[in-house]
């Protein structure tokens, strides 16, 4: 199993320290995330927090509280530690998946760390390779949806692909006008959010327009109910769930076994999870693919990593950051990104 590689990694933690990061988006609002940095023994691992809510990132800035963290540990044993630990306080957060987020940060940080006190990386530690990483571009569509904002992209680099959000706005002439591009792999219907800015709800209409104008992009987690169930019947090889997968019990609880997955490490809480799962995906020969998180710093070097490792060839929603900026630059990474030529711990740079 591959958490049986790292689990019993030696740990050294003397200090730690947070750092929070702010950035406009290409999806229009502001991200905060912050950067956890363990210390001990001469090296510094480092994980990220991607919990949307700028406020939690706020107050864990500016608390006073320290939490118990220091001392030596094996991995799995400080794993044990980080789930006993309130890392909100008392509070609730706004969404629970927040715990898991913020548990991903301390958490990865200790797994870099561990590794770079054992003078290793994740690779050489799993007895695996670091392979080029294709991604796709994961965006929204301008207000109105007109499809301007792909073609635009499209001209800057031809070879680009996409992972796109529809909404109940996309005419049936932006659909057309989208899947002539043949850039399109996955469409992220969002049916599976409830309260949150991103809430797409089940438009019977809209499914049907998607299923039938891409006949062959990947569909992600669509709202299955009377009335959109019965459009996937035929087609549920190519969906795709993410929001609900947060463990192999998620994995077992979708209403028919999957052949498409995305992987966001940061929803599954520990590494002992996010291994778990995969080890699930590759026994049941479940395909996986990377989703991201707008990270800010590290956190988006820990998703390409696991990518590189685990579904390089994938159409990984793992673009590098300056893709969602609000005004990328026009010098941009192109797909597949080359692996690190000396990679040391968790990272991948």
């Amino acid at each position: 199993m591959l958490y049986d590689h790292v689990a019993t990694l030696d740990l050294q933690i003397e200090d730690y320290s947070l750092e929070q990061l702010e950035r406009d988006t290409s999806s229009g609002f502001t991200r905060a995330t912050t950067i956890v940095s363990l210390h001990g023994d001469g090296s510094t691992g480092r994980g990220e927090d991607v919990t949307y809510d700028n406020e939690a990132h706020d107050i864990l800035h500016d608390a006073e509280t320290e939490f118990p963290i220091t001392g030596e540990y094996t991995l799995g044993e400080f794993s044990d530690q980080l789930s006993e630990i309130e890392f909100f306080f008392g509070d609730e957060p706004g969404q629970s998946i927040f715990h898991n987020y913020r548990q991903w940060a301390f958490e990865s940080a200790a797994l870099d760390l561990a590794l770079k006190q054992a003078d290793t990386n994740l690779a050489e530690q799993l007895g695996r390779t670091y392979e080029p990483v294709r991604f796709v571009v994961s965006t929204r569509l301008e207000e109105p949806p007109t499809g301007d904002r792909i073609i635009d992209w499209l001209n800057r680099n031809p070879e680009l692909e996409f992972k796109l959000d529809p909404t109940s706005e996309w005419s049936q002439a932006v659909i057309e006008r989208l899947a002539a591009t043949d850039a399109v792999q996955t469409l992220d219907l969002k049916g599976q959010y409830h309260g949150t800015t991103v809430d797409q709800p089940a438009d019977p209409k809209l499914y049907k327009q998607v299923i039938e104008g891409f006949p062959e992009a990947l569909i992600e987690d669509p709202e299955l109910n009377e009335q959109t169930q019965p459009l996937f019947e035929g087609e549920e090889a190519r969906v795709t769930w993410d929001y609900p997968i947060r463990g192999v019990e998620t994995v077992k609880d979708l209403p028919w076994e999957p052949e498409w997955l995305n992987i966001k490490p940061s929803r599954f809480g520990s590494v002992q999870s996010l291994f778990d799962t995969v080890d699930y995906c590759c026994e049941r020969e479940i395909q996986m693919f990377g989703g991201g998180q707008f990270e800010l710093d590290v956190g988006r070097q820990h998703i390409h990593a696991i990518a590189s490792l685990f579904y390089p060839n994938a159409p990984n929603d793992v673009a590098p950051k300056a893709y969602n900026d609000p005004e990328p630059s026009t010098d941009l990474p192109s797909s597949p990104l080359t692996p690190p030529t000396a990679p040391r711990g968790f990272s991948w740079e």
